[in-house]
């Protein structure tokens, strides 16, 4: 029993730390996903988003805390009441998005690992289990005087310093760590053929009324239309039209570059003519509005420097970028490609070789 709590502990721990490391190095990300809990479709609280960012810093921050406090067992009863109730919190936003199906990833572990809401919760669960058997197990501990040694101090002070920098560089330029589809390196093309090659299966389901047993069953497309007795003339059988719903019987390929359609203002795909090219530079903005007007500038200016190449300035508005042709493109798409506001991409054939924030871009 003795081992059995310090292994448990330092397991809970690790969770903690690598949950709370992976969103750090893309706290803006973790923002976005914030910003979805506080949207119309979720809690309706618009006047939280723009607080998203500050909020996702302290709940990382918080995380990563508490996480090395409890591998260093320092104020273990502060410390484990604060993981409990965080625990709580999470609990409770995982199983709203399950239930009601609002937010489809949570963003537990950024982008590292996607996970259901469902898995969602139930990790959130055994970890809270977890959480009061260590209460339960430290419980004559608890409340034992402590003495913070230099080592423990030094290794604080260490892995404060590193938590600070991953987190500020995050936000100043682009994640340290790339987690995302959009790394350095991809393929779109080869993504898009193995998207094409194994594609998601869905299929309609009608949910039908007996009008005169009263009778309800639901049945997919295939069943509907192979059996006439529900849809020949006469038929005691009705569809409740509210109730139709689409749903994946096969998971194929997934990939954020799925999304990944470029349109010029007309709405002509270019996507294909970007892919194909031998070398493209895009300026991406997700918010024109709140972009850096000179950064964007600068960055046209620059990149209109380099002969023979494709350049598009990416946005969700027409009129963003004033030296280089406009295109368009859904913001949480650009949102997943980078994020930083402005931010550039260059491609060679479809391959990422750079990505990096406008202002690094012209600064190089």
């Amino acid at each position: 029993m003795k081992y059995l709590k310090h292994i448990l502990r330092v397991i809970v721990a690790l969770i903690f730390l690598i949950s709370g490391f992976v969103k750090a190095v893309d706290v803006v990300g973790f923002s976005f996903k914030l910003e979805e809990y506080f949207s119309p479709a979720v809690f309706n609280m618009p006047f939280m988003e723009k607080q998203a960012l500050p909020l996702a810093v302290i709940v990382v921050v918080l995380e990563l805390v508490l996480g090395f406090m409890l591998l260093l067992k320092t104020r273990l009863k502060f410390t484990l009441a604060a993981l409990i109730a965080l625990c709580v919190f999470f609990g409770f936003l995982t199983f709203y998005s399950a239930y009601f199906n609002v937010v489809t990833d949570c963003g537990c572990f950024g982008e590292a690992l996607k996970m259901l809401p469902w898995q969602s919760f139930w990790k959130d669960i055994a970890l809270l289990a977890a959480l009061l058997a260590l209460w339960f197990l430290y419980r004559n501990e608890l409340n034992e005087s402590e003495h913070t040694g230099l080592p423990k101090k030094i290794m604080f002070t260490l892995a404060a310093l590193a938590m600070i920098f991953i987190i500020y560089w995050g936000i100043a330029h682009e994640p340290l760590v790339d987690f995302r589809d959009y790394s350095i390196g991809t393929d779109l093309n080869e993504e898009k053929k193995k998207i094409d090659e194994d594609p998601s299966v869905y299929k309609t389901y009608y949910t039908l009324l007996n009008t005169q047993t009263s009778e309800i069953k639901e049945v997919d497309d295939g069943q509907y239309i192979s059996d006439r007795r529900y849809w020949e003339p006469g038929s005691t059988w009705k569809i409740q039209e509210d109730k139709t719903q689409s749903k994946l019987v096969k998971e194929g390929y997934s990939s954020e570059i799925a999304k990944f359609r470029i349109e010029d203002v007309n709405g002509n795909d270019l996507t294909a003519r970007v892919l194909e090219a031998p070398r493209a530079i895009l300026i991406f903005s997700y918010h024109p509005g709140q972009a850096d007007p000179d950064i964007i500038a600068k960055a046209e200016s620059k990149a209109n420097e380099q002969a023979g190449t494709l350049i598009l300035g990416v946005s969700t508005a027409p009129t963003t970028f004033n030296g280089i042709p406009n295109a368009l493109m859904d913001g949480t798409a650009i949102k997943t490609i980078a994020r930083s506001n402005p931010s550039v991409l260059i491609l060679n054939r479809g391959k990422i070789t750079d990505k990096k924030s406008a202002r690094d871009y012209v600064k190089d």
